[in-house]
């Protein structure tokens, strides 16, 4: 019987502010949609924080939870100096994954990094 893949994601949101928001995920589409819900009580919703700034992809949830850990622990200038080359000007990066799942497929394969 063949082994069933597993996918994680660590992510971080922002508002037009620049709050940020670190979590971690399996479905990375559903959960960022999930946020932009903004369920009255949460902290996203709160703050107005959905827009997707970064990104990583992991095979293994215990990689993904030890540097969602580590990235909580950094500093707002360290999350800031991980998000700036990528995303230079905090655009929101959703649409166009969305556009990439919808293309590519699966939802691992076309949302790798």
């Amino acid at each position: 019987m063949p082994q069933r893949e597993y996918h994680f994601w660590v992510y971080i949101l922002s508002s037009r502010s620049r709050n940020l928001y670190i979590g971690i995920t399996n479905n990375l589409i559903h959960r960022i949609a999930t946020h932009r819900e903004e369920v009255p009580g949460t902290h996203t919703a709160h703050f107005n924080i959905h827009r997707l700034v970064y990104f990583e992809y992991y095979r293994y949830v215990r990689s993904a939870i030890a540097r969602e850990t580590e990235l909580k622990h950094w500093t707002r200038a360290q999350k800031i100096e991980l998000i700036e080359p990528k995303t230079p000007t905090w655009e929101d990066l959703f649409p166009a994954l969305l556009e990439r799942h919808r293309l590519g497929g699966g939802e691992a394969d076309s949302l790798r990094v």
